[in-house]
Parts: structure tokens; C-alpha cells; sequence
């Protein structure tokens, strides 16, 4: 099975922060694999703006020595590497000041134009005020802002007031990368295409639901940002929030951009406050006699509670859900890098094969990194003489071994991202509202923590978290999955 590459329409990418980790690490690379698999149309341009004074061939170099270090295909293809580097550019610019956009504005075709706001979330406002001023905002034009989306809810509200000042919500893609991962939509298709699901989708068959985001590394060079975040801000607020409302909204009316978000700004809207014994907070840190360096050494303050692992159950107060637990829960410097989400169905209501068959039930796993898939646990008869013996077997789907080798490395998030972005499709991208719904539910949660004084708990580097989060879940005579690579 071979995926249909469908070229999009003429484009100009302005890159703001254009020398920046995320742009040389994610933004570019995306953009090149697209050029190679044939997407990007004659005549785009990519231009790459920040505060260095560069030329183009300096600015070419840099990304062209990235991609040589990310990704084989730019050392294995030369012209190809060519090719997408000759629509590079470079403009040295600094949004707080006016100089030089007039530059940047006869530059720029009639096409498309797509300004992606890699930078501070400060520079927002200044970014939105200068392209307004310079007359550089068209019909056509998109600006796309990576989070945070604010620090609470009044600076969500603060900054949805500041580019709506410039720009319509339609023009306004706020774009978390999860929601770009072939997985989390193959989520959507698994859930509304096949009749075999979505009947069972709801409380009577579920019993509760996993979400885990497990990362094996540290805040490395985020920690000045982390450290004023945490766990709860930085992935539950944001990514986390963003899985289940896929995995529990009810179907839209057809797959169109406001229909899904509407739907998914329900599933914030009915979520419960969250009791404070339903919530467990970690910090890693080195087990006695071990090597390397924990949380608080990493941050460079030997008095942070800020939390690194959080672990909470919630639920949605709606007909489909009621009295169905949801367990989210992430971490940094866990045991495996791991992202899944675990449907866990209810036992049979009557066991015909008595005690000694013991207890079974189904779980649906969709994998979303590494190995992206999904896997359903059938519960079968062992083979062999001796009785009935059940075991439970799991129905595995990797994209690779399913979908041909040609579908070992599915594209990146923000390949599938950027170019919905050209397209003017929504439907992956965050409305206002449904950020400020997130913030509204997570402000309470971490104002209860401050107020009562609450101490992260610590927990070993490597392992799968604090205790207090096992006994979060069996108090309820549940456990969680495993975290596995």
C-alpha cells in the first residue's frame, strides 16, 4: 500500500525564530521531507527571519549541516538537498523594532502566506502588530503559534484577545504536535469508522481508561522554562487534555474542523473538578548511592516543587461517560520513552468457564510512540489437553507491518501540521475557546496544591514513578499498564 502524496498549492513560509532549536530540529526537517516526497509546488519559498545578521548562503549552510545530522536522505540525495535549499531565504529582523519589514513584505508573493511563530510567546503581540502595520496580512494569510498558549487562564485570554486583535480565528492555527502523530488520528478513525467500537464506546462497556506519556530524559536545556511550568502546565493542560477529548468526544456531525473542535470543547466542559486525592505530584531524583543528577540538581535549585511527574484521575459528568474513571498520568526520566493510551473493557458480566479460567477482559492499546500502533488483548483458550485454560493474546497492527515496509517511518507530526496549515484545514489545531476551557479546569487544580503547600514525591530516575501514583489506582482495585518501550 503506497500513501498518495497530494500537492498543495503555492506557499510562502516565513519561519520567525528562524535559527532557533525548534526550527532547525522539526520546522525545516518537516518542511524537507515534504519537498522530497514531492509535496511543495515550484516556486515556494521558505524564508527563515530572526535577529542574526546573516546572509542567505550563511542561512542555507546552517539548516543544510542540520539535515545532514538528522536525516540520511539529505547526505543520500544531494539534488534533493538542492532543490529545497534553493527555496530557502533569509531576513534579518527583530519584531520589537521597525526596521526592515517593508523588506520582508515585497518579498512575499500573493499566494499563500504562512507565518510560523517560532519564538517566545512575548513576541507574540509584537509579531501580530508589525505584520498588521507593514500590510503583510492577506485573505491568505495563517499565522501558526506553538505553546504555551498562556501560563493560566488570564493569560490564555490575554493572548486569544491579542491576535484576534489583528487576526480571525480561522487565520489562527495553534498547533500541538501530538495531535499530528499518524496514531492519534488513526484514534479517530478506529472510533467512527468500524461499527465494531463505537457501540461499546461508553460506560456500560468500559470500565476506565489509561493515558500515558512517559519520557526517559530530563529537562536537559528547558529547565529555566520547566522549572516555572511543571508537569501540569508543560504536557497534562495541554497534550494530554488534547487525548482525551479525542478519545472521548462523541462523534461530529461529519470530519470537518469546527464540528470535531466543538465536540472536543464538550469533553472539557463536562470534566469534574478534580478531588486532591485523586491527584499525585513527583520530582525525580537519584536513588542513594547512584550517578547522574536529579530534578532540583538539573534546575540549579535545591528547594523546587515544581513537579516533574503528575498522575490524576478524572471524569467526564456526560451520558456516555458518567461513573467511567480516566487515568492520566506523565512523567520525565521514567523507566521507557512511551506514549499510550489503554482502553480498558469491563469482564464479561458471567463466566462460564468458572474460577480457575480466572478473570480476562479486553484492552484496546493505541501506541503512539515508538512503534506506532494499535493492539487489542483477545481473550483465547491456551492450546493443549487439560481443560479449559484461558490466556489473553494480543491482535497487534504496526503501520509497518500492516501498511507495506513503505510505511516503517510514517511523516512527522509537523510534515502533516505545516502542510495542513497551507491547506487552511483546522481540524488538528486548537481553537480559543478550547484552550481557555483546558485552563479553566487546570487553573483550580494547581491553586489547591499551592494553597495546602503540597511537596512533590520523590521518585528514582529510571523507574515508573512514585508509589503514591500505584496507590492512586489501587485504592480502586485497578493497576496501571505497564510503561513499555
Amino acid at each position: 500500500m503506497v500513501s498518495r502524496v497530494i500537492p498543495v498549492e503555492p506557499f510562502d513560509l516565513v519561519v520567525f525564530g528562524g535559527t532557533g532549536d525548534l526550527a532547525r530540529r522539526k520546522i525545516l526537517p518537516a518542511l524537507f521531507r515534504r519537498s522530497v516526497a514531492g509535496q511543495m509546488p515550484d516556486g515556494n519559498r521558505i524564508i527563515g527571519v530572526a535577529r542574526q545578521d546573516m546572509g542567505a548562503e550563511a542561512y542555507r549552510a546552517l539548516i543544510a549541516q542540520g539535515l545532514r545530522e538528522l536525516w540520511p536522505e539529505a547526505v543520500q540525495s544531494p539534488d534533493a538537498l538542492n532543490r529545497f535549499l534553493s527555496r530557502l531565504d533569509y531576513m534579518a529582523l527583530d519584531a520589537t523594532r521597525p526596521e526592515g519589514w517593508d523588506g520582508l513584505a515585497a518579498a512575499l508573493g500573493h499566494g499563500v502566506r504562512a507565518f510560523y511563530f517560532s519564538v517566545g510567546p512575548g513576541l507574540f503581540g509584537a509579531l501580530a502588530e508589525r505584520l498588521h502595520q507593514h500590510g503583510l496580512v492577506s485573505q491568505d494569510t495563517r499565522i501558526v503559534v506553538e505553546k504555551p498558549f498562556g501560563h493560566d487562564l488570564a493569560s490564555a485570554q490575554a493572548l486569544n484577545a491579542t491576535l484576534a486583535a489583528h487576526f480571525h480565528e480561522r487565520q489562527i492555527y495553534r498547533i500541538d504536535h501530538y495531535l499530528g502523530k499518524e496514531t492519534v488520528q488513526n484514534l479517530m478513525a478506529v472510533r467512527f469508522g468500524n461499527m465494531l467500537f463505537e457501540p461499546l464506546w461508553n460506560s456500560q462497556y468500559v470500565d476506565h481508561i489509561q493515558i500515558t506519556v512517559a519520557e526517559t530524559v530530563g529537562v536537559g536545556g528547558r529547565a529555566d522554562y520547566y522549572d516555572r511550568a511543571g508537569a501540569m502546565r508543560d504536557m497534562m493542560q495541554n497534550h494530554l487534555m488534547q487525548l482525551l477529548c479525542l478519545i472521548a468526544m462523541e462523534p461530529p456531525a461529519k470530519f470537518d474542523p469546527d464540528a470535531v473542535r466543538d465536540e472536543k470543547l464538550k469533553v472539557i466542559r463536562a470534566l469534574d473538578p478534580v478531588k486532591p486525592h485523586h491527584i499525585v505530584r513527583g520530582q525525580y531524583a537519584v536513588p542513594v548511592g547512584g550517578a547522574g543528577q536529579g530534578y532540583r540538581d538539573e534546575v540549579g535549585d535545591a528547594r523546587s516543587i515544581t513537579e516533574s511527574y503528575i498522575a490524576l484521575r478524572a471524569h467526564i459528568s456526560n451520558w456516555r461517560w458518567a461513573g467511567t474513571p480516566f487515568y492520566l498520568r506523565t512523567g520525565k526520566r521514567l523507566v521507557a520513552r512511551s506514549s499510550v493510551i489503554n482502553v480498558m473493557f469491563k469482564d464479561a458480566p458471567h463466566s462460564i468457564f468458572g474460577e480457575e479460567a480466572g478473570r480476562h477482559a479486553n484492552v484496546l492499546s493505541i501506541r503512539l510512540q515508538p512503534n506506532e500502533g494499535i493492539t487489542l488483548k483477545v481473550t483465547i483458550k491456551e492450546p493443549g489437553p487439560g481443560g479449559m485454560r484461558l490466556v489473553d493474546v494480543p491482535l497487534d497492527m504496526s503501520f509497518a507491518k500492516a501498511l507495506g515496509p513503505e510505511n516503517q517511518n510514517p511523516p512527522d507530526a509537523y510534515e502533516r501540521l505545516i502542510m495542513d496549515v497551507i491547506r487552511g484545514n483546522q481540524t488538528l489545531f486548537m481553537r480559543g475557546d478550547e484552550v481557555e476551557a483546558a485552563w479553566a479546569w487546570t487553573d483550580p487544580i494547581i491553586a489547591g496544591w499551592q494553597a495546602r503547600g503540597d511537596v512533590p514525591k520523590p521518585y528514582d530516575c529510571g523507574s515508573t514513578g512514585p508509589g503514591d501514583a500505584e496507590l492512586l489506582m489501587r485504592r480502586d482495585g485497578r493497576r496501571w499498564q505497564g510503561i513499555n518501550p
